[in-house]
């Protein structure tokens, strides 16, 4: 982790773009710099071009430049995860290295989060890609929204600004940086969201694309999961539990009024076959739930992990931390 700190950190994730890494310095030395004490972390997520050299030599020419250099490609969520890791700043800025993000924006964020506030998403208001990138994404952050209950115009802006204390306590996996802002309310972090300038690619070409889409669902699961049901998870698998347990019992009336009702023999009755899975179902999700039980309360104890976050304690001496 890096010792030396600072007001801001900016954290930039990047995958062959050596096109564009020396204009992306430029204009965020130009909007940071005489303003704050700040660092410019780039990530570089296993880049086969010449990103690594032209980031070498930034980095020999400015003590501000850090890099963190992937031996592979392992994703944006990871590049992004080390850059916040080795960060130092008390305020942490995610920037697109393509230039469709604007660095100009960034002061303006800063100056939200000074307003009170803890998560600020940027918001391409007026997205400059095609319809075929523009449809989706309305279409996965309206569901996104409605599944997390935390609104936002645009989870996939990567341009946000975070406090500290709050990146500290999240930790991303799969493609779940999108979600940080609806991981971040669980904390009970004060959210807003700000229209930002998006600029068409001039260089290079999207490295993390449409492919994804799958894998955004399916960590949209995770995410509401974790969000609702991390300190509870008996309460989704028993409420499997008792719905299976209604439908065996709903089956099992039909099958007894068939055979008394109507002398329905009880041989190869399907409703009986039926009966007996969501029996079988039942005992399974209650089990299942029992074990979820078990392994969060393992989870947070043996972390030494509370269930809650304490954003500060007023009149009394605080707690002693391991």
């Amino acid at each position: 982790m890096s010792n030396q700190h600072c007001e801001v950190s900016v954290v930039a994730p990047l995958l062959n773009e050596q096109d564009n890494i020396e204009a992306l310095y430029k204009q965020i030395t130009a909007a940071l710099g005489g303003k704050y004490e700040y660092e410019i972390i780039f990530v570089d997520d296993g880049s086969t071009d010449s990103s690594f050299e032209v980031l070498k030599r930034l980095s020999e020419n400015d003590n501000r430049v850090r890099i963190i250099r992937f031996r592979r490609n392992f994703g944006q969520t990871a590049a992004m995860s080390a850059g916040f890791d080795y960060s130092s700043g008390d305020i942490i800025i995610a920037i697109d290295a393509d230039l469709q993000n604007d660095p100009a924006d960034i002061p303006a964020m800063i100056n939200k989060l000074k307003e009170g506030y803890d998560v600020v998403s940027g918001w391409r208001k007026k997205r400059q890609d095609n319809a075929t990138r523009r449809l989706p994404s309305v279409m996965a952050n309206w569901l996104i929204s409605k599944i997390t209950r935390v609104n936002l115009h645009d989870y996939g802006c990567t341009l946000k600004a975070y406090r500290r204390e709050i990146i500290s306590e999240t930790r991303l996996y799969g493609e779940m940086h999108r979600f940080i802002p609806a991981l971040a309310s669980w904390s009970g972090a004060k959210i807003c969201e700000m229209a930002v300038n998006h600029r068409p690619r001039t260089a290079g070409k999207a490295k993390y694309g449409l492919g994804r889409t799958l894998k955004v669902l399916l960590d949209l699961i995770t995410v509401k999961f974790l969000v609702s049901f991390s300190t509870k998870p008996i309460y989704v698998f028993g409420g499997l539990g008792l719905l299976t347990a209604a439908g065996g019992f709903i089956t099992g009336i039909a099958v007894l009024y068939q055979k008394f009702a109507h002398n329905f023999s009880m041989n190869r009755n399907p409703l009986l076959y039926l009966t007996g899975l969501l029996i079988t179902a039942t005992i399974q999700f209650v089990l299942m739930g029992l074990l979820a039980e078990i392994m969060v309360r393992t989870y947070h104890e043996s972390q030494n992990r509370p269930t809650y976050v304490i954003k500060e304690i007023v009149g009394m001496a605080q707690k002693n931390q391991k």
